[in-house]
């Protein structure tokens, strides 16, 4: 079996979870023999080829007018915007802005390349148009089975090679407009997801939890909708503490600085824990639209000195830090999955996540609250900085736990998604 495969990201070079997620499971499904054709915007040659071929798509020309109304019965394009700046870090906006300005852009024409980015610029919705563009040449010039597209970033890709092959696609949710930005959603990016729920002849969410939003919210039919949990690669398994040199102890909150992932509950809840304990220190790795915020809600509680903002962090550094950490904590809004505490565990860390999570429904060996209850968070800080039995206890046991969840068991899973969805598409 090939896959024809979209992604946006891939490590070493991510942002985010999503970029994690495609690469272990594609680990996964080239050890249980599926071939992958692994297309990203922009390839570095510096990424993993062992799990197939990597097709640059800065590299490849137009070639196909994917404008064809032959390709297209019954679906219109999606008007494209290009102000929107979805997981922009507050620190990359002026830099990008200012490129933008002194930069020509226009669509793609025949037998032209489009260098793209890779990133989540001022120029995105262009972007995911062009790639689209791009995807058609790529289906009509390779052989596959079927195509994976991830994410809404590429869904359109995943439905104009749809259109140009005949063949299947299947487009995996890792998260919705509703996770990212609650009820205040982007319709321009609402509407990309429900074309490609509509589109495509299974649709794979990371969660019970965003399985039932895809249902609910985009009217998709339960039928070809398939709940797939993320796992953890232990190939990078990292469980030896780093001498750290200080007495305190650190609590970590690691993820987008943005309101999926309730930054402002982790503060309010560090300031209470502060008042009980004097020799804790508290981390926020990442960066995001509400940095500014949370750095000024910080300095009003005077928590300036016990309070560490270390912006965006690489792979090697979210591993030293989760090293560092006494305590994970994620007090998601709203979290498709969230793979950050499954690494933490991995790393021998008792994590605290949010009951909105999607990982919440396989983890057993974790605390659970619910994101807005800022006195249980509190607590449950304090109880794992205390008793050491309880801290013990979640620790060994999460670690047993997180080891069950590989990305072989997921790959078989998705594997079997796509035989099934190549069976009923022969009926």
């Amino acid at each position: 079996m090939k896959t024809l495969m979209f992604g946006w990201e891939f490590p070493p070079h991510i942002s985010g979870g999503l970029g994690t997620a495609s690469y272990g499971l594609t680990k996964g499904l080239a050890k249980s023999g599926v071939e992958i054709l692994f297309v990203m915007p922009k390839a570095s040659g510096d990424e993993d080829s062992s799990i197939g071929r990597i097709i640059n798509a800065s590299d490849v020309a137009s070639k196909v007018d994917v404008f064809s109304e032959k390709y297209w019965t019954n679906v219109n394009f999606l008007p494209i915007s290009s102000s929107l700046i979805p997981y922009l870090g507050f620190e990359d906006y002026e830099q990008l802005r200012e490129e933008s300005l002194h930069k020509h852009t226009s669509v793609s024409h025949l037998g032209e390349k489009y260098t793209f980015s890779g990133k989540y610029g001022v120029n995105l919705m262009e972007e995911v148009a062009r790639y689209a563009m791009v995807a058609a040449t790529i289906a009509k010039e390779n052989e596959f089975d079927i195509i994976h597209a991830h994410d809404w970033l590429t869904y359109l890709a995943g439905i104009v090679a749809k259109k140009i092959s005949g063949k299947p696609l299947v487009i995996h949710v890792h998260a919705t407009e509703f996770d990212r930005s609650g009820e205040s959603v982007n319709q321009a990016v609402y509407d990309m997801e429900r074309l490609g729920m509509e589109e495509a002849d299974a649709v794979m969410t990371v969660s019970n939890l965003t399985r039932n939003i895809v249902i609910t919210k985009y009217n998709i039919p339960e039928s070809k909708v398939f709940t797939v949990h993320n796992a953890v690669d232990f190939s990078e398994q990292t469980t030896s503490k780093i001498d750290r040199n200080i007495d305190e102890k650190i609590v970590t909150f690691l993820g987008r600085i943005t309101f999926q992932k309730g930054p402002e509950y982790f503060i309010e809840a560090a300031n209470k824990v502060s008042k009980r304990i004097p020799n804790v220190r508290f981390v926020m790795a990442g960066s995001g639209d509400m940095m500014h915020r949370m750095v000024k809600r910080v300095a009003k509680l005077n928590l300036g000195s016990r309070f560490h903002f270390t912006g965006f962090l690489k792979s090697d550094d979210v591993n030293k830090m989760y090293s560092y950490s006494d305590v994970y904590v994620m007090p998601s809004v709203s979290e498709p999955f969230g793979i950050s505490p499954l690494e933490a565990m991995r790393s021998g860390v008792p994590v605290i996540i949010s009951n909105q999570s999607g990982v919440s429904e396989v983890l057993k060996h974790a605390l659970k609250v619910n994101f807005w209850d800022v006195d249980a968070l509190a607590d449950s800080i304090y109880a794992l900085l205390t008793y050491k039995g309880l801290n013990s206890m979640i620790t060994k046991y999460g670690f047993e736990e997180v080891n069950s969840f590989s990305w072989d068991g997921v790959a078989r899973l998705v594997k079997k998604i796509y035989s099934n969805t190549l069976e009923q598409c022969k009926l």
